[in-house]
């Protein structure tokens, strides 16, 4: 099993008790019971959607006792037909507070080759751009070991070793986009179209890396630091504006935008009057003046 081991140091792994964490805790523990390389943390959310998820809690718990290895958990009362995307930004939440509790170097996540393809379907779906293709991938604080390994591959290593683990209800409801996805769409491909579209994905991932950097490199070339020259963004084609303005964005920390804000910005970038404002976040507004493009404080 193609595995990318974290380097020595102390983890906090995501454990929700379904086969992928169940698999990827074991995989840690057995390395580590010979190599003694990681400090790991087990951490649980009960997100509060499912009737029976207190069951879940008390799986990983005893997991957690068997391997011999501290557990948190925190419990969130989202209810039932919470979004996907609240369940996970819950999640995350309480994975990163856990990791600075403890002092981790990162948290650890089982998401495998199967949720890699998945992810990228969903964004092409939603127009989620270059980035939307590459988006599950490993980043500072946070590794996905398993991203190589299909979904088949861990499911063969349970049943070898006789592993149990939790089956959540909701993964058979298609109403959920991913659960769609996954049922009716990756089930498609062959073995030979699941590794051209893995090898795709690694292609843009390095191509991505150069543009960033490229976007990067004319962002500090500007007339005035931390701006954006105004004329020379205006004359910009339209999607290689875009690019540049979430570039800058994501230079200053402000990374939780939608391709939506982000077409009216450029739009605002570009026909706005000088002295005018426009919202980026919650406290943070886009200033436009007659020479460049400035980030500001919004005014209470």
């Amino acid at each position: 099993m193609d595995v990318v081991l974290p380097t020595p140091g102390t983890y906090v792994i995501g454990v929700s008790g379904g086969v992928d964490s169940r698999v990827l805790l074991d995989i840690l523990h057995e390395y580590n019971k010979t190599e003694n390389r990681w400090k790991l943390v087990v951490a649980h959310l009960d997100h509060g959607i499912r009737n029976d998820s207190q069951e879940d809690r008390q799986f990983v718990q005893d997991l957690a006792r068997e391997y011999g290895l501290p557990f948190v958990y925190n419990t969130v009362q989202l209810g039932l037909g919470a979004s996907e995307a609240l369940a996970r930004e819950e999640r995350y939440k309480f994975l990163n507070r856990t990791r600075e509790a403890s002092g981790a170097e990162a948290v650890i996540t089982a998401h495998h080759q199967d949720d890699l393809l998945e992810t990228a379907i969903i964004n092409i779906m939603r127009g989620s751009g270059r980035k939307g293709l590459t988006a599950l991938k490993n980043r500072p604080g946070l590794l996905r070991p398993l991203l190589k390994v299909p979904k088949s591959e861990l499911v063969d290593y349970a049943e070898s070793r006789g592993l149990k683990w939790r089956e959540d209800a909701t993964n058979k409801d298609d109403n959920y986009l991913r659960n769609y996805v996954r049922h009716h769409m990756l089930t498609r491909f062959d073995d030979q179209a699941r590794a051209q579209f893995v090898a795709n994905i690694d292609q843009l991932r390095d191509l991505n890396v150069a543009v960033d950097a490229l976007l990067t490199q004319q962002l500090q070339l500007q007339d005035k630091p931390g701006t954006i020259t105004r004329l020379w963004f205006n004359n910009l084609p339209h999607s290689v504006a875009k690019e540049t303005l979430a570039t800058w964005l994501r230079a200053n920390n402000l990374k939780d935008f939608s391709s939506k804000t982000l077409e009216r910005l450029v739009v605002n970038a570009k026909s706005g009057r000088p002295g005018q404002q426009f919202p980026v976040h919650s406290n943070v507004v886009m200033k436009v003046e007659k020479d460049y493009l400035a980030l500001e404080p919004a005014e209470r």
